[in-house]
C-alpha cells in the first residue's frame, strides 16, 4: 500500500476545505439545519457544479468524475470537519452505488447523470432501525428479515396493474423528507417465497407521505416515509439480488462514515487545543497544565489511529478487503472521545447550546445509533474474521 496521496487527491481536499470554510461556518450551519430541507441548496449546487462531488465515484460514461472510493472518503472527511449538512451521504454514498450495481441500462442512463450533476437527490429507505443490519455492518441476515413484510411490518411489494405497489413504512430515512428519488427495500412474494427487492419511488408519487423527524443529530436529518399503495418501479430485474448488493455497499458506506468521523474528531481537537491555549487560569494558559496536555495527547493518538484505519479501509475497498466496519468503530470511538473532552475542556461555554461542541458529540452518538454501536461493529468484524474460532482451537 502506498500511503501517499496523489496531487489530484490533495487538490480535492484543499479545494473542498476552502469552499466549506467560506460557505459552511457555524452560523451558516445553524441556518441550514433550520430550513425545511435541512441543508443549504445553494451549497449543494456549489459542491456539485464546482467540484462534482455527487458524481465523484461514478464512472465517466455515467456523467461522473471516475474517481475511486478513496477520493469520496477524502471528500467526506472534509464535510465531516464542519458537519456540513448535505445530501452527499444519502445520495452519493448510500444510493448511487445501488443504482449503478443493480439498475437496468435505461435506469442508469436516466438517473446517474442527474445524480452526478447534483440535479437529482436520492435516499435509501430501509424499514425500521435496521440500516446497519441491511448493510452487513453489525450482522448477517441472508433472508432479509429486517425488511419486515406482512405482519412483521416494514414494506410489502405486490404486482398490480402491470406494475408494482408498495405498502408500509420506514422510520429513519436519511434525507428522506427532501430526496427527489427514494430507493425502497421491500418484501415481495408470499411468506414461503418472500424475498427482498429494491424499488424506485419518485418523490411526488401518489400515496407517498414524508415527515421530517426530530433527530438527535440535527446535521443529519431523518424522515418517516409512509407508502400507501404507492406506485413503484423495480430497480433492475426480478433476478437482481438486493441483499448481496446491500452487503457489498456496506463496506463503502463504513469507509465514508469513518472518514467523516475522523474529520469531525480532528476538527474538534483543533478547536479544543486552540481554546485551552488562549484561556488563562491562575495566571497561565489552561493548556500549559500537564493534566490537560495528557488528555489532549490521548485524544490525538486516538484520532491519528482512526485516520490511519480509515485511509487503509478506503484503499482496501479496491483490493476486496472488508475492513470498513473496524475502521468505522475506531473512528466513532475517537470522535466520541474528542467531542467529550472538547466539551469538558471548554469549561462552562462547552455546555451551552450556542457553542458547536455539542453538535460534534451528537454526531458521534447519532452515527452509533444508525450504524453501530461500536461494540457490535467490532463483534461482527471479529465474527467475519473467525477470530474467536481461531482462538478456541
Amino acid at each position: 500500500m502506498d500511503a501517499r496521496f496523489t496531487a489530484e487527491q490533495d487538490e480535492i481536499r484543499r479545494t473542498l476545505r476552502e469552499l466549506l470554510h467560506k460557505r459552511c461556518g457555524p452560523e451558516e450551519l445553524r441556518t441550514a439545519v433550520d430550513t425545511p430541507a435541512g441543508h443549504d441548496p445553494a451549497l449543494w449546487t456549489a459542491l456539485a457544479e464546482q467540484l462534482g462531488l455527487p458524481g465523484l465515484a461514478l464512472p465517466e460514461d455515467r456523467g461522473g468524475v471516475g474517481c475511486s472510493v478513496t477520493e469520496l472518503a477524502l471528500a467526506c472527511e472534509e464535510t465531516g470537519r464542519v458537519l456540513a449538512p448535505s445530501p452527499l451521504l444519502a445520495t452519493a454514498v448510500l444510493t448511487a452505488p445501488l443504482l449503478l450495481a443493480l439498475g437496468t441500462d435505461a435506469q442508469r442512463a436516466e438517473l446517474l447523470p442527474r445524480i452526478a450533476s447534483g440535479r437529482l437527490t436520492a435516499a435509501l429507505a430501509v424499514p425500521g432501525p435496521a440500516l446497519a443490519t441491511a448493510l452487513g455492518l453489525t450482522g448477517h441476515d441472508r433472508r432479509g428479515k429486517w425488511a419486515g413484510g406482512g405482519r412483521a411490518g416494514g414494506v410489502q411489494a405486490r404486482q398490480a396493474d402491470g406494475g408494482w405497489r408498495l405498502y408500509g413504512q420506514a422510520d429513519q430515512v436519511l434525507d428522506g423528507h427532501s430526496a427527489q428519488l427514494l430507493v425502497v427495500a421491500a418484501h415481495a412474494g408470499g411468506f414461503a417465497r418472500s424475498r427482498v427487492l429494491l424499488f424506485l419511488v419518485r418523490g411526488d408519487a401518489a400515496g407517498l407521505t414524508r415527515v421530517r423527524q426530530t433527530a438527535l443529530d440535527v446535521t443529519r436529518p431523518q424522515a418517516r416515509v409512509q407508502l400507501r399503495h404507492t406506485s413503484a418501479e423495480l430497480l433492475g430485474g426480478t433476478d437482481a439480488d438486493a441483499l448481496p448488493a446491500l452487503a457489498r455497499l456496506g463496506d463503502t458506506v463504513a469507509v465514508c462514515l469513518a472518514a467523516e468521523a475522523v474529520g469531525a474528531a480532528g476538527r474538534v481537537l483543533e478547536r479544543t487545543a486552540e481554546y485551552v491555549g488562549r484561556r488563562e487560569q491562575f495566571g497561565r494558559p489552561v493548556g500549559s497544565f500537564q493534566a490537560v496536555k495528557h488528555r489532549l495527547a490521548d485524544v490525538y493518538v486516538q484520532v491519528q489511529a482512526a485516520r490511519s484505519a480509515a485511509y487503509y479501509a478506503a484503499w482496501a475497498v479496491a483490493h476486496e478487503e472488508t475492513v470498513g466496519g473496524l475502521a468505522l468503530a475506531q473512528a466513532l470511538q475517537a470522535l466520541r472521545s474528542a467531542a467529550a473532552e472538547g466539551i469538558q475542556l471548554h469549561g462552562g461555554i462547552g455546555f451551552t447550546w450556542e457553542h458547536e461542541a455539542h453538535l460534534y458529540f451528537k454526531r458521534a452518538a447519532g452515527d452509533e445509533l444508525l450504524f453501530g454501536p461500536v461494540h457490535r461493529l467490532r463483534a461482527h468484524a471479529a465474527e467475519v474474521a473467525h477470530v474467536f474460532e481461531e482462538a478456541g482451537r
